[in-house]
C-alpha cells in the first residue's frame, strides 16, 4: 500500500517541515511577509509573500497575493500568481483561482483549480522513444 503525503507532513526534498510561525484563524494581514523556514496561514492575508521555504495555507485561510515561495501547499482559499522553485501541492478542499509557476504540482481530488499552470525545468524529461503503438512519419 503506498502511504499518502498529508499537508502537515514535510515536504520532500525541503528542510522546512516544522512550521515555526503561524498567522492564526481570525487574524487578518496585509502587507509584505517573508521568511525562513516553513509558515502556516490560517487568517486572510492580502498583499506578497516572498520566501525560499515552505508555505501551508490552511483549510480556513483566504489568500489574495502574489506568492513566491520555495514549497506551497494549499487547503484553503487562494487567488494570484503562485510562484514555487519545488513544487506546489493543492489538497482538498482548496480553491485557487490564478496562474501557477512549479516544475512540480499535485492536484489533489476535489480541489477546484481555475487558472492555468507552466510547468518549469526540474519534472521528468520526455521519453526519447516513440510512442508504442504510432507510426512515424518517413
Amino acid at each position: 500500500m503506498t502511504e499518502t503525503k498529508r499537508p502537515n507532513d514535510e515536504v520532500a526534498g525541503s528542510n522546512e517541515g516544522e512550521v515555526t510561525t503561524l498567522l492564526g484563524r481570525g487574524s487578518e494581514f496585509s502587507g509584505r511577509l517573508s521568511f525562513d523556514g516553513a509558515v502556516r496561514i490560517d487568517g486572510r492575508f492580502s498583499g506578497e509573500i516572498h520566501s525560499e521555504g515552505l508555505l501551508v495555507v490552511g483549510p480556513q485561510a483566504e489568500i489574495e497575493a502574489e506568492i513566491e515561495v520555495g514549497s506551497l501547499l494549499v487547503q484553503g482559499r487562494v487567488t494570484g500568481n503562485l510562484t514555487a522553485t519545488h513544487s506546489i501541492e493543492l489538497h482538498a478542499p482548496s480553491r485557487v483561482q490564478g496562474k501557477l509557476v512549479c516544475p512540480e504540482l499535485l492536484v489533489e481530488k476535489g480541489v477546484i483549480l481555475n487558472g492555468s499552470c507552466e510547468m518549469t525545468g526540474g519534472g521528468p524529461k520526455a521519453p526519447s522513444d516513440p510512442i508504442p503503438g504510432k507510426k512515424e512519419a518517413s
